[in-house]
């Protein structure tokens, strides 16, 4: 009879099944020292798998070199039904010769068209991934790949080899590659993007070349490369911890502009050398994927200051279909004006309806916050926003700020809020609960307090006005300070209070004190309602930290 989805995570289990009755399986062997000895006879099981469809196999971190991983391949050639393929092979003994070896092997399964090779941490080497990449490219039916290769010394050639081989996949439309940390440097970027030009099919493309050593050249070769790749609708780009600068990016972003199609980008710069410059340039051109709904952009760690955020947030009013942004602008030198700037211009982005902006570790303090929160309370159709304010020296004044503009959010739904490391002390707690209870739409809620300045009366009134929430559902709060806070929890004991009929997750994170121990006993006591309670504590003990969970299980109303 026929099994369509079976899963193993002990091999003798899976030799001692029917094995041509799997259609579906999915094998997890990861870190069992499996060697060449127990991977032949695996090998020689697999082979019988002959209605075999799709097939998952994690073989991670054990002990497969060359030739076991050879034998591996030679075994799947003979699951002639096999069209979908996901190998996990990182961390292994695995070389050059092992790689072309299981490439060759792969070519012959006829009928593969989505495959997955998780090969990271190995010693494949340029030979080896070109000749892995040339192999791959007689699977004549191929049309979605993800290939691993992280941490391999494939070097500039080794790119250069794989991209060009793998450009003969004629069938390919999705693409995902994984060459971090592989010192493929500019010369690599430029010739794998050189390849990227001839893919004519290819319309989703992930390409992830963070610590490789890629500067403004490489980075200029690969976006003039990309504008002619006229199918793309889909692109990810990771070029973190490179040495790109203004011209770089500049050169990125010009390249993007023509990319026509691009409805989703994702863009990672993170900790390069872009500055103000290279940021408003790159930003500027990207203003001109008319069809961009969907945009993540990573300029964290990069030197922006204020005159480029208020920019950023100019050029991306200009992306008049975009309606989920990320933006993470952290790690620079933005203040009061770039904030309030930044805030003013996304205003005018009128369909964002996804709104998620990391500024932690800046300078914005409470009049920023306040004036960017006033501005995108004139985003009329934001349902879902996540606002990082961590280390921003923002004090009561700015909590107060922020939440009575959020108030005018009249469609917001989902809000997460996170202001640890400031200066917010119980005022600025009381206040920004009440306003946000105005917020009559919203069903989750999450904030971080951690390392504030609140006390017993700041944490108390909170709980207060979180009984005015009507709709809430999911509820998240974070209270870890430098000294413990005797937080009166039962103002979260009792359902009656709570004008709310559908709480389901409460969670709540404070530092352990024996006075809270007593009031969690008295929350459980009281529970007599549908509802899942997670509280966290910590324990600070010496220099280690313990952290327990506590859940209850879901208890029947007794009234």
């Amino acid at each position: 009879m026929i099994q369509y989805n079976k899963y193993y995570s002990q091999l003798e289990k899976f030799l001692k099944s029917s094995l041509q009755s799997h259609q579906v399986l999915h094998i997890h062997l990861r870190k069992n020292l499996i060697g060449d000895e127990v991977v032949s006879g695996f090998s020689s099981a697999l082979a019988n798998c002959t209605n075999l469809s799709n097939l998952t196999l994690n073989l991670s971190a054990n002990q497969i070199d060359d030739k076991t991983v050879s034998s591996l391949g030679s075994a799947l050639v003979n699951c002639t039904n096999l069209s979908n393929l996901t190998l996990y092979l990182s961390i292994n003994q695995i070389g050059s010769e092992g790689a072309s070896g299981l490439g060759s092997a792969l070519a012959n399964c006829t009928n593969l068209s989505n495959l997955q090779l998780y090969l990271s941490g190995n010693q494949i080497g340029a030979i080896g991934a070109s000749g892995l990449g040339s192999a791959l490219a007689n699977c004549a039916n191929l049309s979605h790949l993800t290939l691993d290769l992280t941490d391999n010394q494939i070097n500039a050639i080794g790119a250069s080899g794989l991209g060009s081989a793998l450009a003969n996949c004629t069938n390919l439309s999705n693409l995902t590659l994984y060459l971090n940390s592989n010192q493929i440097g500019t010369s690599g970027a430029l010739g794998l993007g050189s390849a990227l030009a001839n893919f004519t099919n290819l319309s989703n493309l992930k390409l992830y070349l963070s610590f490789n050593e890629i500067d403004d050249e490489g980075s200029s070769g690969l976006g003039s490369v990309l504008a002619n790749c006229t199918n793309f609708s889909n692109l990810t780009l990771y070029l973190c911890s490179n040495q790109i600068g203004s011209i770089g990016a500049s050169g990125l972003g010009s390249g993007l502009a023509n990319c026509a199609n691009i409805s989703n980008l994702t863009l990672y710069l993170t900790s390069n050398q872009i500055g103000d410059k290279g940021a408003s340039e790159l930003v500027s051109a990207l203003a001109n994927c008319t069809n961009l709904s969907n945009l993540t952009l990573d300029l964290s760690s990069n030197q922006i200051g204020d005159e480029v955020a208020s920019g950023l947030g100019s050029a991306l009013a200009n992306c008049t279909n975009l309606s989920n942004l990320t933006l993470n602008l952290s790690f620079n030198k933005i203040g009061v004006i770039g904030a309030s700037g930044l805030g003013f211009a996304l205003q005018n982005c009128a369909n964002l309806s996804n709104l998620t902006l990391y500024l932690s570790n800046n300078q914005i303090g409470d009049e920023g916050v306040s004036d960017l929160g006033t501005s995108l309370a004139n985003c009329t159709n934001l349902s879902n926003l996540t606002l990082n304010f961590n280390s921003n020296q923002i004090g009561t004044i700015g909590a107060l700020g922020l939440g009575s503009a959020l108030v005018n959010c009249t469609n917001l739904s989902n809000l997460t809020l996170y202001f640890s490391f400031n200066q917010i002390c119980d005022e600025g707690v009381s206040g920004l609960g009440s306003a946000l209870a105005n917020c009559t739409n919203i069903s989750n809620l999450t904030i971080n307090f951690t390392q504030n300045q609140i006390c017993a009366i700041g944490a108390s009134s909170l709980g207060f006005a979180l009984k005015n929430y009507t709709n809430l559902s999911n509820l998240t709060l974070d209270f870890r300070q430098i000294h413990p806070i005797y937080f009166e929890l039962q103002y979260f004991s009792y359902k009656s209070e709570f004008k709310t009929k559908q709480l389901f997750n409460l969670f709540i994170s404070f530092q352990f004190d024996l006075f809270f121990f007593f009031l969690i006993l008295k929350i459980f006591i009281n529970f007599k309602y549908n509802f899942n309670l997670k509280i966290l504590f910590y324990l600070f003990n010496n220099l280690q930290k313990f952290i327990i969970k506590v859940l209850t299980k879901s208890k029947s109303h007794n009234n």
